[in-house]
């Protein structure tokens, strides 16, 4: 495989475009966006684990039940959750759209994140639906990516090249995500298109395979979000060999979607709600993978943790304490931590104790903007990593003002 320039329209067939309609009153933000699919494709999606979830979530699920979808539509600035009448705006959200591309609603999956609890204004809603459809491009990947950031810093957008059965298959994505986002999907969006001739059960497992380890090992600030989905749109327009069950060909797609998930994952929690570093925390050496997972998870949500990184502090102390409150059968006596960045690697603890070290090195490897904390149990072969950021003042200033 190989990273190409763009986003979702890299692969063949697919258009995109975003604009501001109004949701949002900070008229400089795109708020709207579509991504459409020139042919039918199979279409397959994960979502957030929490109990209260936004009424997109409850209209994708009942519209992706045939496992087809032909284009999606997501405004930013307001969830659509918790609303009495959020189904009956999500449903003419699709409708909307497909009216506007001759499709029908049942073929359109559809997004909104933002702020919960207040009414969707469908009115910008419709006028934009209206003026974008007409100006969806194969260039218009970026400003789709664009349409759907909240209090995100930077656009999140990717594309790789991979050769399945003589044919080149192309996947794109964007996603957005700063805030509200820990394991088991958050206020996070992914949306992958490919070109790829695949079925939908092959397809979703390719995705849940991918997510399990790379969009549900993210954690910027412990809030599970109501919003959250990945999906995944395939119209086979590479014309490759249809990769209808397990093997080669699958295994070469799969890996390019969690290759792809990868970027996305690292890029939403390096620009996490005022963070200042990307932290990515890799164990190894754990009895299983769930419990190499579950202590990473731990050591990147750990407020403490997080705030010893952002002032450059290496109380690796912190970090063996979030080791010994994650739950699971294990042993602490072997443990080995390190950090590292590109400035270097400094050993901070052997066999469940502290060793001597130089603090101002420590200090310049962890003033990087991308850190590492690797974390050896020595008793088992599971392993895992997890992307975090650091937790910093600028987070509350975001967070205490959100809503206003």
């Amino acid at each position: 495989m190989h990273k190409i320039t763009g986003g979702v329209t890299a692969p063949k067939g697919f258009l995109a475009g975003g604009i501001h309609c109004g949701v949002r009153a900070n008229q400089t933000k795109k708020d709207l966006a579509i991504i459409y699919s020139q042919k039918n494709c199979a279409a397959a999606a994960v979502y957030t684990q929490n109990k209260v979830f936004g009424a997109p979530i409850t209209v994708t699920k009942n519209n992706l039940a045939n496992g087809m979808a032909q284009a999606l539509v997501c405004n930013s600035g307001n969830a659509n959750t918790c609303n009495a009448d959020g189904i009956e705006k999500a449903e003419a959200m699709c409708v909307l759209t497909a009216n506007a591309l001759g499709l029908a609603p049942e073929d359109i999956l559809v997004a909104s994140t933002g702020v919960i609890g207040q009414i969707l204004p469908l009115e910008p809603i419709e006028k934009g639906i209206r003026e974008l459809s007409p100006l969806l491009t194969a260039t218009g990947g970026e400003d789709a990516a664009r349409a759907i950031m909240t209090t995100d810093t930077k656009k999140k957008e990717e594309a790789y090249e991979i050769s399945i059965g003589g044919k080149i298959v192309t996947i794109g994505a964007m996603a957005k995500g700063s805030g509200m986002i820990h394991p088991n999907m958050a206020t996070m969006l992914g949306f992958l298109t490919t070109d790829c001739a695949i079925t939908t059960p092959m397809l979703q497992k390719a995705l849940k395979l991918a997510v399990d380890d790379t969009f549900n090992m993210v954690s910027v600030d412990g809030d599970t979000s109501t919003n959250d989905m990945v999906s995944i749109m395939a119209n086979a327009m590479a014309e490759n060999p249809i990769i209808d069950q397990d093997g080669s060909d699958f295994d070469a797609f799969a890996s390019v979607v969690k290759e792809i998930c990868t970027s996305m994952s690292k890029q939403i929690a390096g620009d996490g709600e005022g963070a200042t570093k990307l932290i990515e925390c890799n164990v190894t050496g754990a009895p299983s993978i769930p419990l190499a997972k579950s202590i990473a998870k731990t050591i990147i949500t750990s407020s403490l943790t997080k705030t010893a990184m952002f002032g450059a502090d290496a109380n690796w102390g912190r970090v063996l304490c979030a080791i010994g409150y994650t739950e699971g059968d294990f042993s602490v006596d072997g443990i080995y931590v390190d950090m590292a960045s590109a400035k270097g690697k400094i050993v901070v603890c052997e066999n469940g104790a502290g060793v001597p070290f130089d603090e101002d090195t420590a200090k310049n490897i962890l003033l990087e903007e991308e850190v590492q904390i690797n974390v050896n149990l020595n008793q088992g072969n599971g392993t895992a990593t997890a992307w975090g950021c650091d937790l910093t003042y600028d987070y509350v200033k975001i967070n205490g003002d959100y809503r206003t």
